[in-house]
């Protein structure tokens, strides 16, 4: 399957770098410089989860976790570890691309400028077309694409950022899971709104729990 996927993923025009076993894959990580990840859960030696694990220890990059089962603890603990998404196989390589094109689009994703109160200090350069939302203590700056939280700067995935800008655009809108995974993991049908759900608490680790609230039965909101 390693292979075959290299190959469909070369003729797409991806350059891939494929690895049989955890350790040799960060070591691979390690050595070399990577747009994307693509991590099977059941990899030997070190399994997938703990790979994505020991790659968010110094790295951001965005990481498709590839799961046999779609129902299973592997999913919910790949995403708790940090990856930004997750396909179950048997995979279709129409849906592997999809996705690879939608996490890289996150990676290199420039927002508009979002109704947040724009901050007295620390203003995007001159000439930006961003600019810094402030929430309360949550300071972010759409142009250097960063997140502050009382001044320290907070280290969020693409996902994260691009899921947090999300609701920035809409503070105080209640925000229902589908359109999250709409918006954010550019789903076009309904999507494991347990990606939403965990990618949440994630943010909630980073930012404070009391950031986004939970309105049962319909999603989330960004408290103003």
């Amino acid at each position: 399957m390693r292979r075959s996927f290299t190959v469909a993923l070369e003729r797409y025009g991806y350059e891939v770098k494929a690895a049989a076993d955890g350790l040799t894959g960060l070591e691979l990580f390690r050595d070399e410089s990577f747009d994307l990840l693509i991590l099977d859960v059941m990899l030997p030696g070190l399994d997938g989860i703990g790979l994505c694990r020991r790659v968010r220890e110094s790295s951001l990059v965005p990481v498709l976790m590839m799961s046999a089962r779609g129902d299973g603890l592997d999913v919910v603990a790949g995403l708790e570890a940090g990856a930004d998404d997750y396909v179950v196989k048997p995979v279709d390589t129409y849906v592997l691309v999809a996705r690879i094109r939608s996490l890289l689009r996150r990676a290199t994703y420039a927002p508009a400028p979002g109704p947040g109160r724009a901050a007295d200090e620390g203003p995007p350069s001159e000439g930006s077309e961003g600019e810094v939302l402030e929430f309360g203590d949550l300071r972010i700056d759409t142009a250097g694409m960063e997140v502050f939280v009382s001044g320290s700067t907070v280290a969020l995935t693409p996902t994260e950022l691009k899921l947090l800008l999300e609701f920035a655009a809409h503070p105080g809108v209640v925000l229902e899971r589908h359109t999250l995974l709409r918006n954010v993991w550019e789903y076009g049908w309904d999507g494991d709104s347990r990606v939403v759900d965990l990618c949440v608490q994630r943010l909630r680790r980073k930012l404070g729990r009391e950031r986004i609230e939970t309105v049962r039965g319909f999603g989330y909101k960004l408290r103003r």
